[in-house]
């Protein structure tokens, strides 16, 4: 992709409605724009880091078995109403009605629609365990919508439900759950500690978020030090082993960690000092376990192995992607910018020409863009007038992992240079050397 043909409106003042770090440069750098309290476009490049983070979401709940569907972001008053909870919920809930004047809201949540597509379809425990999710805009009509999409009104949600027969095979489904978002986050580049948090609106008697330190972070998290040290699971992880997980979530539980609401302070003051740690935090997912809350008044029932019907047992299990992208800009950035995590960066290396109109740099530029390309890497090629001072400016402001610098000086001896964003590290290489380097 060449930037003289591409959509990226850069800032170079920060703008003044812009209170933390990670909105600064989300605006800045293009991401976003605010289109109304609470709610952005996602500009081109900041929607192509959203769809790397859903990939990667999507890879890791695929890989603990759960299956993907789409629901629609309009519900019906009266499944909610089934559930109790369409008087209970609030303002943050936007009711509307259709023309027919049928009692509609735009979901900020599904937990009643997936219990009423599950009875729809599943009559016997034969069709157990079930894990269904989607990715799909919801809308909460926040009182105090701020920080850009860290807590905006409309926002993009995975969220997971599981369906089992009975409390122990659910709390597999759980475990399942807990082990995905660890792997998820660290995938992202964040370091996720799971602490005990309160259920809300959700329900249940079992809920865990899962929080990154960040001095910008909305509530204050309590803590054990060596959460922050505990090897992440890895790829080869069975997710069928009941007693794998268990000792897995064993493990992540075993140590104090709870969010303010939950917070114990004589159990905090029992940790040694020097492991003590307190701070803000982001929460970037949110599970729950609340049993039969949902299937029990809207009659989500199955036939056991022995012929009787009972309610199914369920969980829910939420991330939220477009809460992620200020989360980890939060996480990794500079006094000059963003600086992506190569899974998600929006490409994969900022080719700067430094003298466009020079066949020589034009003609590298174009030969680095397209062996990257057949390496299966995208390039974003600096082909514009700007000056260099700029070009670099923008370089390390939108943050991709490499910089490959054309210039006719370094071409003279056949070189250029390349820079890794995140340690500033420059090497003078041949092209050829700067592709290899890159492609790993």
């Amino acid at each position: 992709m060449r930037l003289s043909r591409y959509f990226l409106p850069i800032l170079k003042e920060t703008p003044r409605e812009a209170e933390i770090v990670s909105h600064r440069l989300a605006l800045r750098a293009g991401l976003i724009r605010q289109e109304s309290a609470g709610i952005y476009a996602w500009l081109p490049l900041g929607l192509r880091v959203l769809n790397k983070i859903c990939a990667v979401i999507r890879e890791e709940q695929n890989r603990s078995g759960a299956v993907e569907l789409l629901m629609p972001t309009i519900q019906s008053a009266d499944l909610w109403r089934e559930s109790g909870r369409y008087d209970a919920y609030g303002k943050e809930m936007l009711r509307i009605t259709d023309r027919a004047d049928r009692e509609m809201l735009y979901g900020p949540t599904n937990e009643e629609m997936i219990t009423e597509i599950f009875r729809g379809y599943v009559r016997s425990y034969k069709a157990l365990p079930l894990n269904l999710y989607h990715l799909q805009w919801k809308f909460r009509d926040e009182v105090r919508p701020r920080f850009g999409t860290m807590r905006s009104r409309e926002f993009l949600m995975k969220d997971a439900y599981s369906f089992d027969l009975d409390k122990e095979s659910a709390r597999h489904a759980y475990n399942r759950m807990f082990v995905a978002y660890l792997r998820t986050f660290d995938r992202l580049g964040l370091k996720s500690i799971p602490m005990r948090a309160d259920t809300g609106p959700i329900g249940g008697d079992l809920s865990h978020e899962f929080i990154i330190l960040a001095s910008t972070g909305e509530s204050q998290v309590f803590c054990h030090k060596d959460y922050l040290d505990f090897p992440v699971p890895g790829a080869d992880t069975d997710f069928d082993s009941v007693e794998g997980l268990s000792t897995i979530v064993s493990k992540w539980t075993s140590l104090y960690a709870a969010t303010e609401e939950m917070h114990d302070q004589a159990g905090f003051d029992a940790i040694p000092e020097a492991s003590r740690v307190s701070a803000r935090g982001i929460e970037v997912g949110h599970i729950f376990y609340f049993g039969t809350k949902y299937s029990e008044p809207m009659k989500a029932v199955v036939a056991g192995p022995d012929g009787v019907e009972r309610p199914v047992h369920m969980g829910s299990y939420g991330i939220g992607p477009s809460r992620l992208v200020p989360a980890v800009i939060e996480a990794s950035h500079d006094e000059a910018g963003i600086i992506w995590p190569d899974a998600i960066a929006p490409f994969d290396a900022a080719i700067l020409n430094l003298k466009p109109g020079d066949s020589a740099t034009d003609r590298v530029s174009g030969e680095i863009f397209e062996a990257l390309r057949t390496r299966g890497l995208d390039a974003l090629i600096d082909d514009t007038d700007e000056r260099p001072g700029g070009k670099f400016a923008t370089a390390d402001l939108i943050g991709l992992p490499w910089q490959i610098i054309v210039g006719p000086k370094g071409l003279a001896d056949g070189k250029v240079e390349l820079k890794r964003r995140a340690t500033g590290e420059r090497m003078t290489l041949t092209p050829a050397e700067a592709v290899e380097r890159i492609a790993g």
